[in-house]
């Protein structure tokens, strides 16, 4: 059985994170979603809402696959957390060159401390290249509409957030 390792804040969850999420079930049978957790960092939505948001979508979005993800918090090196939930890949998704410059750098330090852990690369469908969480967060923040930007659940989810 074969588990990936798709790390990431997800704040919000996007179509982009979605989009990498549906290429990782194709090379894997498990995917373990790794919210990293970071002390110097206020998220907008909490970890539990984050969790709720990425099982809410596949069980919407999935069905029986949705069985097939895991969503966890991590709060040390990504190596380290994929070896601790059995992945043996990675997951890391590309939207651009400057994507790539920066995720081949990372993959070489993390084959240096995990030579055991294959980083794969997924293209973000064109779609979906140009949405950030940072750039969604934004437009909810001003009463933009994200609807093109994320699914229904988290959506709606901002509306809630920036309406309190």
């Amino acid at each position: 059985m074969r588990t990936a390792f798709y790390a990431g804040s997800f704040d919000p969850l996007t179509n982009g994170h979605l989009d990498v999420l549906r290429g990782a079930l194709t090379v894997a049978d498990t995917v373990v979603v790794g919210i990293g957790i970071h002390p110097g960092k206020k998220p907008l939505f909490t970890y539990e809402e984050r969790v709720s948001l990425i099982e809410r979508w596949a069980e919407a979005e999935l069905g029986v696959d949705a069985a097939r993800i895991r969503v966890v918090a991590f709060d040390n090196l990504v190596v380290d957390a994929a070896r601790a939930h059995g992945a043996s890949i990675m997951i890391r998704g590309l939207r651009d060159g400057t994507d790539l410059d920066y995720e081949m750098q990372m993959a070489g330090m993390n084959e240096t401390m995990a030579p055991d852990l294959q980083t794969v690369f997924l293209p973000a469908s064109p779609s979906v290249r140009t949405i950030t969480a940072t750039l969604v967060r934004q437009i909810a923040s001003m009463g933009g509409d994200v609807s093109p930007f994320v699914p229904a659940v988290v959506a709606d989810a901002l509306k809630a957030k920036f309406a309190a």
